[in-house]
């Protein structure tokens, strides 16, 4: 009998998460997540869901009773302890109410610190957290950039986006050093996909998108799950943009 995966995602709750916990679900997987409010209705009645864990990941005393609560979740009997995917998917992105572009010159300096406690600091902490475990089961780890990484984007603040650009470099630092523990790290880099987080603005892109459409966090799903998939076992140190080719231009 073929043992049951475990996938530990983080930003569970909406979208590119969801979608996730889906995908992984349907394939077997047994999916431990975390956000920062309890799992909507919706979702606990989702059979793909299964372990749940509140955490502000942003904040240091959350997060590491979230690894604790989560080392637990994976047991210590025979099996158990073993991690085979761990997804930094939990991100923000502060906007203005007025609809202006937070930059460099007008963002505030605290929430930039904000954004990069999550963005960038958690994924490493997770990452370091949960190195053992993911070592055990020779696993994978993925973390979820940006498009906005990788360019001035019309939308996303500047904070957002270098913090992203910096979850990029820290990829490649981590598939070198990781790959000694035989634990593989990529990155998904994702355009405009509809979601809670996408300006309404967004859609003046399309022309710029050469498959002509926004991406849908199944899109984004899927390709996490290549990457944590035996398919992907010679893929490391890799962002895969999945943009509709928006990233060309």
């Amino acid at each position: 009998m073929t043992e049951r995966r475990t996938l530990i995602l983080t930003g569970a709750s909406r979208g590119i998460g969801h979608a996730t916990v889906k995908r992984f679900g349907e394939a077997g997987w047994r999916v431990i997540t975390c956000s920062r409010e309890d799992v909507p209705a919706e979702c606990l009645r989702d059979p793909a869901w299964s372990h749940h864990i509140v955490a502000d990941l942003g904040d240091a005393a959350s997060l590491q009773h979230f690894l604790e609560a989560a080392r637990a979740a994976l047991g210590d009997g025979p099996g158990g302890g073993k991690l085979d995917a761990l997804v930094n998917n939990a991100g923000v992105s502060p906007k203005t109410s007025f609809k202006e572009r937070l930059g460099c010159l007008n963002g505030d300096l605290a929430a930039w610190r904000d954004v990069f406690e999550l963005n960038f600091f958690a994924p490493l902490m997770l990452a370091r957290g949960l190195a053992a475990p993911l070592a055990k089961a020779k696993g994978a780890i993925v973390n979820v950039t940006s498009i906005a990484g990788h360019a001035v984007h019309p939308f996303a603040g500047s904070a957002y986006s270098t913090s992203k650009a910096a979850l990029s470099a820290l990829t490649r630092e981590m598939a070198v050093e990781f790959a000694d523990i035989g634990v593989r790290v990529n990155a998904i880099a994702p355009g405009e996909i509809e979601t809670a987080m996408l300006s309404p603005e967004t859609e003046v892109l399309i022309p710029r998108i050469p498959l002509h459409r926004l991406g849908q966090p199944e899109d984004v799903a899927s390709a996490i799950f290549y990457l944590c998939s035996p398919e992907a076992a010679y893929v490391t140190g890799t962002e895969l943009f999945v943009t509709g080719g928006q990233h060309l231009y």
